[in-house]
């Protein structure tokens, strides 16, 4: 069955625009409740980034909780992953996140996490839509749900935190510069750093309701790479508006994408002889990584683009490191969803462990030129059934040879092709993408 409402990861949108509105939200918290509590009264954790929306969501996805029978757990700003593993600690019935992402502070979302701190069946998703379509009921009052705020939800993740790398790396004489975007991580990323040792530089600490994400974290690191060089720190960590995602910048100021996060983590693994399984990238994941972990002997899976599908190959291949080049990285071995902070924390272990500098360990990976074009699509066509577009993919890949890939996907939400060609050298990358390009152009605006 489609999907109504959720999307890859939960449902999202502008604030006030449908479906993210207080009275949308105030039913999803009633029907959540009903899907997921139905042992019992059931209670349920609310975390939020620090959007200005994120106090009028918390506010009626508690009313609609409380009117299904439901007891709410408030955790106030804390980030994504918190909310992952205080549901599963406090033994709740689902965690709900207010927060979206690394967008600006006008768009807002809701995701959801089951019991285990895991993202939601998509069974269990239709399940919550049926529900939305049905007349809304309140329990009788002596039934209703209470709220409580958790006070010690930020020190409880700080602990945790600290608690995924080996208590024998002390970061103390590392300069480290952190910015946490203005939000959900401004309470929690500095203070993880400095209590393992570190001195720590902050920037996009001082949110304002209205400024998360602008023009810092993960999506901005000039600003970060600046700060590193002024500094002369040893490296950058750069989340994003909730703290799933990391960027880094090393001493030299060179930015270090999810890709290279994600070798340095997995590298670190093999060093240790503690990698479980292979590691899981996606389409877009760039070629050189899998051929630095071919060499290693490891197995190097790709899944579709987005967390969700990173998760499950993860799953499907018993593996327990995974990400994408955006930054979101997961590592199973520590925690149930992706998380930035603890990401970070693996890569400065290895750093210390090692004796080497961020920029030496990305240098064991040479990452491969990526050309991206975008083609405006005037008639929607099957790309794998064209005949004039698999014959010049076929050239195209002939002339790249082994060190070389192509991969053409049909955006989700706009009329494009997105053709990506990959390959050691640059000039050619480019000018075979857009040769490409313009047959996939040809091919969809004629008739």
């Amino acid at each position: 069955m489609k999907r109504k409402y959720f999307g890859t990861d939960g449902i999202r949108g502008k604030v006030g625009e449908y479906p993210i509105t207080p009275e949308f939200v105030l039913k999803l918290g009633w029907a959540v409740g009903h899907v997921l509590c139905k042992q019992g009264k059931g209670k349920v954790v609310i975390g939020k980034d620090t959007r200005i929306s994120g106090y009028m969501f918390e506010s009626v996805l508690e009313a609609g909780l409380s009117a299904a029978g439901v007891d709410t757990l408030l955790l106030g700003p804390i980030p994504t992953p918190a909310i992952a593993y205080i549901t599963r600690t406090l033994h709740a019935d689902a965690g709900i996140v207010i927060s979206a992402s690394h967008n600006p502070f006008y768009d807002n979302g809701i995701k959801f996490f089951s019991a285990n701190g895991t993202k939601l069946p998509d069974a269990v998703e239709l399940e919550i839509e049926a529900m939305l379509d049905e007349p809304m009921t309140t329990v009788a009052s002596d039934q209703l749900g209470k709220a409580e705020r958790i006070t010690d939800a930020r020190g409880r993740y700080i602990e945790f935190c600290k608690s995924t790398i080996p208590s024998t790396v002390n970061l103390k004489g590392m300069k480290i510069v952190v910015d946490c975007a203005n939000g959900a991580t401004y309470q929690v990323a500095p203070n993880v750093f400095d209590e393992i040792g570190a001195e720590v530089i902050t920037l996009g600490v001082e949110p304002d309701g209205l400024n998360i994400n602008k023009g810092v974290g993960s999506t901005k690191p000039e600003g970060m790479r600046e700060a590193v060089l002024s500094h002369g720190a040893d490296v950058g960590i750069g989340l994003d508006g909730d703290g799933d995602r990391l960027i880094m910048v090393d001493s030299q100021g060179e930015i270090v994408d999810g890709d290279e996060i994600l070798y340095i983590i997995a590298k670190d693994r093999i060093a240790r002889k503690s990698l479980k399984g292979g590691v899981v990238g996606t389409l877009m994941s760039n070629l050189g990584m899998e051929i630095a972990l071919r060499e290693e002997g490891v197995e190097f899976y790709r899944s579709d683009v987005g967390d969700r599908y990173v998760m499950e190959k993860l799953k499907s291949t018993n593996s327990m490191i995974g990400g994408e080049g955006s930054g979101h990285i997961i590592c199973l071995d520590c925690i149930s969803t992706g998380d930035g902070t603890i990401s970070a924390l693996q890569v400065l272990a290895a750093m210390k462990v090692s004796g080497k500098s961020l920029h030496e360990l990305k240098s064991g990976m040479t990452k491969f030129p990526q050309s991206l074009v975008n083609v405006t699509m005037s008639r929607r066509i099957d790309l794998t059934n064209d005949d004039k577009i698999q014959q010049e993919i076929r050239a195209v890949e002939k002339e790249l040879g082994e060190d070389g890939r192509v991969l053409l996907r049909l955006s989700g939400t706009e009329p494009l092709v997105r053709v990506m060609v990959e390959g050691r050298d640059e000039t050619q990358v480019d000018m075979l993408a857009r040769r490409l390009a313009l047959v996939v152009e040809e091919v969809t605006s004629a008739g």
